[in-house]
């Protein structure tokens, strides 16, 4: 499914955006990735929708992609799919989302995952109110610039996670919710990191549309994708 804007302002020059989603219906793969499709024409880019993870294997396109957005939970990828993924990446194309679709998915492609830098372990059955605290190293970070601490009424994710990402907000899981031996535990929530020439944003907020619809969020993820690109 091609949707190529055409109208005054994207020349044939334009970047190229690739959205590639499905697995779990549960995180509503369309109409989150929807939510976003104005921002992106209006950044101008050129949008492609892919539901068939073997667009991963297309190289040729791929390479012409300067960010992918993915959304695709409980997956999982081929060994070729998987090298195409990365491998461009490494080479300059953008790669971004939010929550399983990102590192809930794909659990046996030790490539892919690494790349993305994360792993989802476990959340509380119920959601929880929870408090999202910028990084101030990071408050300027043009992700984040402008944007105070907030509350979020949803999934809180427990995350294995690697210091190579550059983390701009996290939250604390209180010992009620999943803290080990009594304390409370510090988790990302939000992160940028490189892999090779290519730039990478995730947000594990992201359960159901009315959490990327509120509007920190939604902005920050606007600007996340967008930041990510080549």
């Amino acid at each position: 499914m091609d949707r190529r804007p055409g109208g005054p302002g994207v020349s044939a020059a334009g970047r190229r955006a690739l959205v590639v989603r499905g697995g779990w219906e549960g995180h509503a793969p369309v109409e989150t990735t929807e939510l976003f499709l104005p921002a992106l024409t209006e950044a101008g880019f050129a949008i492609r929708i892919s539901e068939d993870l073997d667009v991963y294997r297309d190289r040729d396109l791929l390479a012409a992609t300067d960010l992918i957005v993915q959304c695709w939970s409980m997956g999982s990828l081929t060994e070729e799919q998987s090298a195409g993924l990365v491998s461009a990446v490494h080479a300059g194309t953008g790669f971004a989302g939010w929550h399983g679709g990102v590192v809930g998915t794909f659990n046996e492609s030790l490539a892919y995952l690494r790349m993305v830098g994360g792993l989802f372990l476990h959340h509380p059955p119920d959601f929880l109110d929870y408090r999202v605290t910028i990084v101030p190293e990071q408050a300027a970070h043009p992700i984040v610039a402008g944007l105070g601490d907030f509350d979020v009424t949803s999934e809180q994710y427990w995350m294995l996670a690697d210091s190579l990402s550059t983390v701009l907000a996290r939250t604390r899981i209180e010992p009620e919710n999943g803290g080990h031996g009594g304390e409370p535990v510090d988790m990302p929530v939000v992160w940028t990191r490189r892999w090779g020439a290519g730039k990478i944003f995730f947000s594990a907020i992201g359960h159901r549309l009315a959490d990327l619809a509120a509007p920190t969020v939604h902005t920050l993820t606007e600007r996340g994708l967008v930041w990510a690109a080549r």
